[in-house]
């Protein structure tokens, strides 16, 4: 799925993209692309994060020397956002 979305953002972000010749425009505006890509993220990432807070709080529940990782592991997907959140910079 993760796979599927990020396939998708980068399809956005290349129709955002004008093709440089005269005439021609883009697919969608620019700002769509940006927004669109930022919001693909921000949904995977959701996505992504809902398995992992789970067994994020399984782990903790067991094992309280367990939170720091179950705390980074659950924050990992943001950077995804992140990453797309230079997009809305870049164009």
């Amino acid at each position: 799925m993760m796979e599927f979305i990020l396939a998708f953002v980068d399809a956005a972000v290349l129709l955002a993209q004008e093709t440089g010749q005269s005439g021609d425009i883009a697919a969608i505006p620019a700002k769509t692309g940006a927004a669109l890509a930022v919001g693909l993220a921000a949904f995977g990432a959701g996505y992504a994060e809902r398995g992992i807070g789970a067994a994020a709080v399984g782990a903790i529940a067991e094992d309280r020397d367990l939170f720091g990782t179950g705390l980074i592991m659950t924050v990992l997907p943001e950077t995804l956002v992140i990453l797309a959140l230079v997009v809305v910079f870049v164009v």
